[in-house]
């Protein structure tokens, strides 16, 4: 098998966002990835196939050099779900955002989480819709003034990661555009997980909705308001590492607590398990928030599940093994059947 760079995943079309967009980052992060993915997966280049919707994200299948098919707004999932189907053997991958994934493309999101079909989905959420020119989309925060809320909107947004795990998710992982190496790792975490992976990136739209992550993903400040989890590893953050997470179980939730005060040691801090089929905690990690608890990155959920293409595989050949009909013919000549004349 080949050995890639980043490079072999470059296509020779001019990248066209706007300057300063998170999605140069999103993609860079991307094509380092897939490199790590073939040869930790032992794939060939023609083995990887996207999938997009609309939006400023769902140009992406033009920019790298695979396999590739832009389809129409909030189809993505639908599209991804079938190539993957008719051939299980490729590694598919759906590139969307939180417009394109959340409001029109709901319905096929939440299903293909549920399915558990082996696909891996990159979702944007830069919480606005940036190609048709800043309105407001599903995950907009609460009173956000947009061209379609002047007066700010009065929804209550979603959280991707508690749609995800709510919709029975068997992989969740969150990152920043700008942390082009954490991405990279998230990405490769999903590849390796069998069933559908859901990895968020929160990305900033420098047009129509500058800075919405700024208060914990802003360089100055993203070691003290952010925790990167690892499976296996103590739940620390903090630029000087004297911070953790423990459960309050007075309260029944997180807490973030320093270490070395009030006779906390590491000892007490709750070690991450992304392997935990209980999505309690998980849940819990998906939804803090700044500036009550650290906004939380990597890897949070991989749980091991049967798959929709596993399950289709081994119904079809148990089917085959056992039925009389081999053909069409056998089929249409079944049952109760009349002559006509």
């Amino acid at each position: 098998m080949a050995k890639y760079t980043a490079a072999d995943f470059k296509s020779d079309q001019e990248v066209k966002w706007c300057p300063g967009c998170g999605d140069y980052s999103i993609l860079a992060a991307v094509q380092r990835a897939l490199p790590q993915v073939a040869e930790a997966l032992n794939y060939s280049k023609e083995r990887f196939t996207f999938v997009s919707g609309i939006g400023c994200s769902s140009r992406f299948p033009y920019y790298l050099h695979a396999y590739g098919f832009h389809g129409i707004h909030g189809r993505a999932s639908a599209i991804a779900t079938g190539v993957k189907v008719a051939n299980p053997k490729l590694s598919v991958w759906q590139i969307t955002g939180d417009g394109d994934a959340l409001a029109i493309g709901g319905n096929h999101f939440i299903h293909a989480v549920r399915r558990n079909i082996d696909v891996n989905i990159i979702l944007f959420d830069n919480q606005i819709y940036g190609l048709t020119k800043g309105q407001y989309s599903p995950t907009s925060r609460l009173g956000k003034i947009t061209k379609t809320s002047p007066f700010g909107t009065v929804e209550h947004p979603f959280v991707p990661g508690e749609l995800v795990i709510g919709a029975r998710g068997t992989f969740f992982a969150r990152s920043l555009d700008v942390e082009v190496k954490l991405t990279a790792e998230c990405l490769l975490a999903s590849a390796k997980h069998d069933g559908t992976s859901v990895t968020v990136i929160l990305q900033n739209c420098v047009i129509f909705n500058d800075g919405t992550h700024k208060d914990y993903a802003g360089k100055e400040v993203r070691d003290e308001r952010t925790i990167v989890l690892h499976h296996g590893e103590p739940m620390i953050y903090g630029k000087n590492r004297d911070k953790g997470l423990i459960i309050d179980h007075e309260n029944l939730c997180l807490k973030s607590v320093r270490i070395g005060e009030n006779g906390i040691t590491e000892k007490d801090i709750l070690v991450h398990n992304a392997e935990n089929p209980n999505p309690g905690v998980h849940m819990m990690l998906v939804n803090m928030k700044f500036p009550e608890l650290p906004v939380a990155l990597g890897v949070i959920r991989s749980v091991k599940d049967s798959t929709y293409d596993d399950n289709v595989r081994d119904q079809v050949a148990a089917v085959r093994k056992e039925s009389s009909l081999r053909n069409v013919d056998d089929l249409l000549r079944s049952g109760a059947t009349w002559t006509v004349e």
